[in-house]
């Protein structure tokens, strides 16, 4: 009844490709913002600062209408959506840790050819592994647990998520607890065998944040 493994494969695809999206390009952003201070930098920086304090209720009604316009009440307008939701907090956390890597690298990757995009790429992104791996954390038990906005974007049948999907256990007149409970313990799995598998690099990427 729950039609696990296309639920599964849905829930993936949404979680992997929009935290991959949101890694690469927040990254990216960080580093521009953090090497290029001025006012204009500044301003940016406090603008997706401030943006983590709305929350996503005050904005709900009208982005679903503005989508709805532009025809993105989809699965890519989903991940679109989070990647522009999950950047706030993922640029404040890379900005933070790109002040502890030396502008010096940055100077010794241009003498030496690199051009920007590579200096980013080959040498400051692979310092950023602790970060990025708190990032990934973060946004993966969000957008994997997230149950209103892929029901105001996706409820449609065959792109549900593992979410969407629960809730049709629960209807008008009738509560399923005993498969409720059952589809909610096999949606967890995923997220525990995860962790359990990068458990020890999740520890080692939070010692090294603290250390910076």
């Amino acid at each position: 009844k729950l039609d696990f493994l296309r639920a599964f494969g849905m829930s993936v695809l949404v979680s992997v490709v929009s935290i991959a999206i949101i890694v690469i390009f927040t990254s990216m952003a960080a580093w521009n913002l953090q090497r290029t201070r001025g006012k204009k930098s500044n301003i940016i920086f406090m603008m997706f600062v401030v943006s983590m304090l709305v929350p996503f209720q005050a904005v709900m009604l009208p982005l679903v209408n503005i989508m709805g316009i532009l025809n993105m009440l989809n699965v890519p307008g989903l991940i679109f959506m989070y990647f522009g939701f999950g950047s706030a907090l993922s640029i404040f956390l890379y900005h933070g840790f790109v002040k502890s890597i030396p502008r010096d690298l940055d100077d010794a990757a241009m003498i030496d050819g690199c051009s920007k995009f590579q200096t980013f790429w080959y040498i400051i992104f692979p310092l950023l592994k602790p970060t990025t791996i708190t990032v990934v954390i973060l946004n993966l038990v969000w957008i994997w647990n997230d149950y209103l906005l892929p029901s105001l974007v996706i409820n449609k049948s065959g792109t549900q998520t593992i979410p969407l999907k629960t809730f049709y256990f629960f209807g008008q007149f009738t509560k399923q607890w005993n498969l409720a409970l059952a589809g909610l313990v096999i949606t967890i799995i995923p997220v525990i065998i995860f962790y359990m598998i990068a458990q020890k690099q999740i520890i080692r990427s939070i010692t090294e944040g603290s250390v910076k």
